[in-house]
């Protein structure tokens, strides 16, 4: 695999997951994700060199994840679902490759990696969708959230159960993976 002009060797770390160190970076491959969303970076989102600011990522993922819920036929933003479901972030690591500039086409892929009790395990890359290139990598940990008494709760049964099928997770697997 060439990376901005050196090989790497990708070495699977995690066989179960399919999950794959390239150089210091955990990747996956495009078709193991089974869900993307695209986006057009504005110039709002970027500093005055037409450069995506560095925060900003985290507003990406954020839409991925309800997009990727919505998908799933669960509003996260919609009251009556957030009493039932509901998410608090609680771990982001990001990894930026190369730069995302104002009007490039974003392909942002996310896959729920492993479910826990409370918790929610999520891959997500960044991808410039022109140049095919990689350019953000991360994972982020979620947990169900009950907003009105301020703590978390198990991720509900039919979440899980929606999350598994179309993940095709091993559900014996899950909570290993967290």
């Amino acid at each position: 695999m060439l990376a901005h002009g050196r090989k790497y060797i990708i070495q699977p770390i995690y066989w179960k997951a399919n999950i794959y160190r390239v150089g210091c970076l955990n990747t996956l491959p495009k078709s193991d994700f089974r869900f993307h969303y695209t986006l057009r970076v504005r110039w709002g989102e970027c500093d005055t060199q037409g450069i995506v600011f560095n925060a900003q990522y985290l507003n990406y993922v954020e839409v991925v994840q309800a997009e990727y819920y919505r998908n799933l036929g669960v509003l996260l933003y919609d009251e009556d679902s957030r009493n039932v479901f509901d998410v608090a972030t609680v771990n982001v690591s990001l990894n930026y490759l190369a730069p995302a500039m104002v009007d490039n086409l974003l392909d942002i892929y996310m896959r729920v990696t492993g479910i826990g009790n409370s918790s929610i395990k999520v891959a997500v890359e960044i991808h410039r969708q022109t140049a095919e290139a990689l350019i953000t990598t991360g994972e982020i940990v979620y947990v169900a959230y009950d907003s009105h008494q301020r703590k978390s709760r198990p991720v509900p049964e039919d979440i899980r159960r929606k999350i598994t099928i179309f993940e095709g997770l091993d559900s014996s697997s899950e909570s290993s993976s967290l």
